[in-house]
């Protein structure tokens, strides 16, 4: 989703890569499951259930009717879609669809779609959520399902013919003009591509910039009390670096760009918000797209772009171009039933690079809600050698109500931050056994954990002085940020809290 130019990207601080970094999401299971795979069953997300559990139909698909039993296949396959059923249970959101609200403009494009070639079960409506902020009361855009569907049905198929690729760009006078700057990407040639084309009246897009909106409320244009209400967290200093990058891309492009060439970029076009706007509708609605030719390329995809986001979606697998029929297709990974709202996976993102990124925090709990830690301890280095698991040289948390293993040497914290405490109080530890001196240890490290999140949480502020009144929703979602980090650093004191008490149990047995 991110940009990979020249003039429009930004290197993210080295506290947040932890966050948003999509392979360190890949090692996020093993990090906070351990060494034990029985402790790894309680930090499996449910996008990695669903991944696994489809993975299962896949392949029985590809068996069906070889060597395998028919029947065991089958009894295989209720088996997979139960669990997926179940699943999906247990992650409903809470939404109403708002009937009477108007969705002209997505309506046009609907019928504009289906004129171009789109195939849809889906219908655009305006949707009431506890994670909506705009529009309507609070009521927001969603894909709503027009019929049962079920595992494995094409929700949405969306022909080559209306997909915004750096292909478009190629058509239009600006091209040969962008196309000289050294360093221009075809991202960012799209980026000025469509500050214009959104007030083409001519445009064959014009249907999709209407449905747009003219504010898209994303971190990136909070306005200072939003600003000012993130006070404490991480974020602060995440979206005032990103803002000033952005903002030294622009100055970088602007004002010569419409100096030497005033009948290509109007200068009334290319003004800084517009500009800030471009970057938030590339952000936030932006897919990455395989292609045939196997470029993987930067798209906006109508009518796709009105999916809401789940960490346990309906769809999945979207990323890549069927050769055959020269379209996108949106299959479901669970089931969907009619009136139910049809939810996409934008990917594994933490709350905060959703907030920043997309303007909205998850309904559900995020697995992804990592904090980086800043903690200088010593590494085993007479094990690297011999020790199979990962050398992990950067620490991380996130709420312990994850975890379903708050034992004495676990207590819901991660495995490998307790482990490199733990050896560098004392670099020969093995093994963490009942003793003594270990339990010493534990005690140690417990109520220096404590104390430390304890200063964090307390480094938020009192909640009751955050704004709950405003009409802002810029502000709302700030004072829901800082509520999600007030609920993580809490819920990480209570454990080392109740480990404390633990540990001081059983010293007292050797002390008797």
């Amino acid at each position: 989703m991110f940009f990979n130019t020249t003039y429009v990207s930004w290197v993210m601080p080295r506290r947040l890569r932890l966050s948003s970094n999509c392979f360190t999401f890949e090692l996020l299971e093993l990090y906070f499951g351990g060494e034990d795979v029985k402790d790894m069953v309680g930090f499996n997300s449910p996008r990695n259930e669903m991944e696994a559990l489809n993975s299962i139909l896949t392949a029985i698909a590809k068996l069906d009717g070889e060597h395998c039993s028919t029947t065991t296949l089958e009894e295989l396959r209720v088996a997979a879609v139960n669990l997926i059923s179940e699943l999906g249970k247990k992650c409903e959101e809470e939404s109403k669809v708002v009937t009477r609200s108007s969705c002209e403009a997505e309506k046009c494009l609907q019928q504009w779609g289906e004129d171009q070639g789109v195939k849809s079960q889906l219908e655009i409506s305006f949707i009431i959520s506890p994670t909506n902020c705009i529009n309507f009361e609070g009521a927001g855009r969603g894909a709503i399902a027009r019929q049962d569907l079920r595992i494995g049905d094409i929700a949405l198929e969306i022909p080559l013919s209306i997909v915004i690729s750096d292909d478009i760009v190629h058509e239009y006078y600006m091209y040969s003009i962008l196309e000289k700057i050294e360093g221009m990407s075809a991202e960012t040639m799209l980026l000025l591509w469509s500050m214009k084309e959104k007030h083409n009246r001519d445009s064959k897009f014009k249907l999709y910039f209407d449905t747009l909106p003219e504010v898209f409320n994303t971190g990136l244009s909070f306005g200072m009390e939003a600003i000012m209400a993130l006070d404490g967290t991480l974020l602060l200093e995440e979206i005032v670096q990103a803002k000033e990058h952005l903002r030294a891309q622009y100055d970088e492009l602007f004002p010569s760009l419409c100096n030497d060439h005033p009948d290509v970029f109007p200068p009334e076009q290319y003004r800084w918000e517009q500009f800030l706007w471009a970057c938030e509708l590339w952000y936030s609605n932006s897919m990455k797209i395989m292609f045939s030719d196997g470029k993987l390329r930067t798209c906006l995809i109508p009518i796709a772009g009105l999916l809401n986001h789940s960490t346990c979606p309906h769809i999945m697998h979207y990323g890549k171009v069927d050769s055959t029929t020269n379209s996108i297709k949106f299959p479901l990974s669970r089931s969907c039933n009619a009136g139910q709202q049809c939810f996409l996976g934008y990917g594994s993102f933490s709350s905060s690079h959703l907030l920043t990124f997309y303007g909205f925090l998850p309904q559900l709990d995020n697995y992804y809600d990592v904090i980086p830690l800043d903690i200088d301890v010593a590494s085993n280095e007479d094990c690297a050698d011999t020790d199979p698991t990962p050398d992990w040289t950067s620490h991380m948390v996130r709420g312990t109500w994850f975890s379903k293993n708050h034992g004495i040497f676990h207590y819901g914290l991660p495995p490998p931050l307790l482990d490199s405490m733990r050896r560098s109080r004392n670099p020969s530890l093995q093994s963490m056994t009942l003793t003594p001196e270990n339990l010493e240890i534990e005690l140690d490290i417990l109520r220096d954990l404590c104390s430390m999140f304890e200063e964090m949480r307390d480094g938020l502020g009192d909640p009751e002085l955050d704004n709950r009144e405003t009409t802002s929703c810029d502000v709302k979602l700030a004072a829901d940020f800082k509520d999600l980090q007030r609920r993580i650093f809490s819920s990480i004191v209570a454990s080392c809290q109740a480990g404390c008490e633990l540990v001081e149990c059983e010293l007292q047995i050797y002390t008797l």
